[in-house]
């Protein structure tokens, strides 16, 4: 019989004593102290129960246990709560929103055990619907099952540890910062500063201060002095993002930082020395901005030592359905206003119908209005704002189900053939220029 391993959060320790060690063959508590030692045993065993016991007035409280439960989104919670507790308004909208159910104390084991069983099974349930009974769903801290995302994951994971310049490709919203804190989270450089610059988002006149700072006095307005975003990240990463849209003027001057390895502050002729890692992003062609003169090529070439490209949401199979329960589930657990327990048959059919032009973001915003305006059970396609894609869905017609077949056996096929091009259109009988031409139409890429 399968081992159900089950994390016990109790500080005080009373509650696990009571559970027996011996006669329970199929189930295995670990206890830890705090949620911090629930999120290391997490990472090493994932367990698909969780028991939080709040059996004392000066223990867990639910401001603390809440991100934990939120994040957990492969894992049941069950409270096991003192009546008392129970009296609080706030406290039992939060375990209302936030667990699969309650078991309140005195300890009724046959009670428990079967409340243990209907949170394993919904557990099961939901790892089987989202077509993986591991971890891969969601690695470094990023969610995705689909095959192009498993292949970014895999090149992701050789990048971490290496000490080249990263830049992150991909549409906008696709996640591009979080793939650089992904990077620096794990790497060599976790412990150093992680500074983010928007190069859309500053006037073209303050970029130069932004970047390298400024002494006092060094233009009208310099009341102190300013420590750069590239000094700044000394020791760490330094995370460009929207590069494309750094100006030709400054362009040069990153390139000597990245070069020279050293700065001088706006009305300042001292030379600092700078040790930091680059990532940048870009949601526009900076090949094509090249060829158009947009773009230095040097700082091109400077910038693209590992390049990865984060797939749209409309191309990533299965995703969508995993990135909406979890963003359902960070939403909605606290929110003692919220009704509703996930999303209506009609709902998932629209989202897989839909082709989010603005892609996760756009996911996340519609699901957050959603969680806080709708007074139904399970969001629908209306809540959603995506009702006509629910009939679309629901009316697809043979030629809709063949072209994603199609699609389906193309990115098989290069995955199996390490994406080449050759060997995939030898297997599938056909000719190198009508598999290009069939990649076109269903605006695959090979992920190398």
């Amino acid at each position: 019989m399968k081992i159900r391993a089950v994390v016990v959060i109790d500080p005080q320790g009373s509650f696990t004593q009571q559970l027996p060690t011996q006669d329970l063959a199929n189930i295995e508590f670990h206890r830890v102290e705090s949620v911090a030692e629930a999120k290391q045993l997490l990472c090493k065993q994932p367990c698909t129960v969780g028991l939080v016991v709040f059996d004392s007035p000066t223990g867990l409280t639910h401001e603390e246990v809440e991100p934990l439960v939120a994040s957990s989104s492969m894992t049941e919670w069950i409270a096991v709560v003192a009546p008392q507790a129970l009296e609080s308004a706030d406290f039992k909208a939060f375990v209302l929103s936030a667990f699969h159910d309650y078991h309140s104390l005195p300890l009724d084991l046959l009670r428990l055990l079967v409340t243990i069983g209907h949170a394993w099974g919904k557990a099961r349930l939901r790892l089987s619907l989202n077509g993986s009974q591991n971890a891969d769903s969601s690695r470094f801290g990023i969610c995705g099952n689909s095959p192009l995302m498993q292949a970014f994951f895999k090149r992701l994971e050789k990048v971490i540890n290496v000490e080249l310049a990263v830049l992150i490709g991909g549409e906008t919203g696709t996640g591009k910062e979080l793939v650089a804190q992904a990077i620096h989270k794990h790497s060599p450089r976790s412990s150093g500063p992680f500074v983010v610059v928007n190069c859309g988002a500053i006037p073209a006149n303050l970029i130069q201060s932004e970047l390298f700072g400024h002494e006092k006095g060094a233009f009208t307005g310099a009341v102190q002095r300013k420590i750069g975003s590239i000094e700044a990240a000394n020791g760490g990463d330094l995370f460009l993002d929207e590069i494309g849209d750094l100006p030709l003027s400054q362009q040069v001057n990153l390139l000597r930082v990245l070069q020279e390895r050293s700065i001088s502050r706006l009305g300042s002729t001292q030379v600092i020395p700078v040790d930091f890692r680059i990532i940048a992003a870009t949601n526009v062609d900076l090949h094509e901005a090249v060829q158009a003169g947009r773009f230095r090529e040097d700082l091109y070439y400077r910038l693209n030592v590992v390049h990865l490209c984060l797939p749209p949401l409309r191309h990533r199979d299965g995703d969508v359905r995993l990135l909406a329960e979890a963003i359902f589930r960070r939403y909605s657990t606290g929110n003692k206003n919220c009704r509703t327990t996930g999303f209506s048959t009609a709902a998932l059919r629209a989202m897989n119908a839909y082709h989010w032009p603005g892609n996760v973001r756009e996911l996340m915003n519609r699901v957050h209005r959603a969680v806080i305006l709708s007074d139904n059970k399970l969001l629908s396609a209306a809540d959603l704002g995506l009702e006509a894609y629910a009939d679309e869905a629901q009316n697809a017609t043979l030629i809709d189900a063949r072209s994603s077949l199609d699609r389906t056996i193309v990115e098989n096929s290069l995955r199996a053939n390490a994406n080449n091009v050759s060997r995939a259109a030898r297997q599938l009988g056909v000719s190198r220029v009508t598999l290009y031409r069939m990649m076109s139409k269903h605006n695959i890429a090979a992920v190398h």
